[in-house]
């Protein structure tokens, strides 16, 4: 049975949402010890939050980072305490409290009442405060694949079509990870650079066949997209980020899709807000190999 958490994420409850990406999302506690209590959870349910994966572990503490600034930013404060329970909801979880002293924290508290319209404030303020990146991080991309019920899931899941499904066996995929891991493609969102291998379809690489490698309608949009183009603003002196080091590490990787792969494009499936990227070239083999990510534009 889905925790409460993971019918939040799947829009069957309702929630103060305050801030959200395509792994994380932190809402309000709706029994807080203060206003602005806020929860931080990984959108993937796991029940012990030291039975996630390292990478997983690490970009839910960069996300509830950017979620906590937020929070100072919004509600007078001195600190943003953190707290991590584990008994109340079987769903891993980072609470995020403002305090000016230390009882503030205590969960032995009486939890008070926040109105529907003073809570929908605080979220929107807190939401409006939450920077799109910390400075000087990347969030760690989440690969399901990780972990062994990451895997199971994936191999549960992973759209199969006529063209076969993606090669989460190819070793080929090492060199791309080691490449991609710790990127993330920033637009109005952001969101972690995944790679993946594809077996060689049958025929031409039409928008169908590209849609049903991306376990989309096989009539969904296809538009293309240069590489550089697509990549400009990560692949700039300082980078999206300000970040040299990873400006550096982009155009490594634009170089590697565009020396060792053949005829490497840029495709965007859909329309927004949340547009789902495929960057593909073919390697030895005919396989299709590159990354994927999401771009959103609202």
């Amino acid at each position: 049975m889905p925790s409460i958490f993971s019918r939040i994420v799947s829009g069957e409850l309702p929630a103060f949402k305050v801030a959200e990406d395509e792994h994380h999302l932190a809402f309000l506690d709706i029994t807080p010890l203060v206003e602005g209590h806020t929860l931080v959870i990984p959108k993937r349910e796991v029940d012990y939050i030291f039975d996630m994966a390292p990478a997983e572990l690490a970009s839910l503490h960069l996300f509830a980072q950017r979620v906590a600034k937020g929070v100072k930013a919004a509600v007078p404060c001195k600190r943003v305490g953190v707290a991590v329970i584990g008994l109340e909801v079987p769903h891993a979880h980072i609470h995020l409290i403002p305090m000016n002293n230390v009882a503030d924290m205590n969960f032995a508290n009486p939890k008070i009442k926040v109105a529907e319209q003073r809570m929908n404030q605080l979220a929107a303020a807190i939401g409006a405060q939450v920077p799109a990146v910390v400075s000087g991080t990347a969030a760690a991309p989440v690969d399901p694949r990780d972990t062994k019920g990451g895997r199971e899931t994936t191999e549960a899941t992973e759209p199969e079509t006529k063209q076969g499904k993606p090669d989460a066996t190819d070793p080929a995929l090492a060199t791309l990870r080691d490449m991609t891991t710790g990127l993330v493609y920033m637009s109005e969102g952001d969101a972690p650079l995944e790679p993946v291998s594809f077996a060689a379809p049958a025929g031409s690489l039409t928008d169908a066949t590209l849609a049903q490698l991306a376990g989309l309608p096989a009539d969904t949009k296809v538009e293309k997209q240069e590489l550089t183009y697509f990549l400009r603003n990560h692949t700039a002196d300082n980078g999206v980020l300000g970040n040299p080091e990873l400006a550096n590490r982009f155009k490594a990787l634009q170089m590697y899709l565009k020396q060792e792969l053949s005829g490497t494009q840029v495709y965007r499936l859909g329309t927004g807000p949340q547009v789902p990227v495929l960057v593909l070239g073919e390697a030895e083999g005919g396989k299709l190999q590159g990354f994927k990510t999401v771009l959103t534009e609202t």
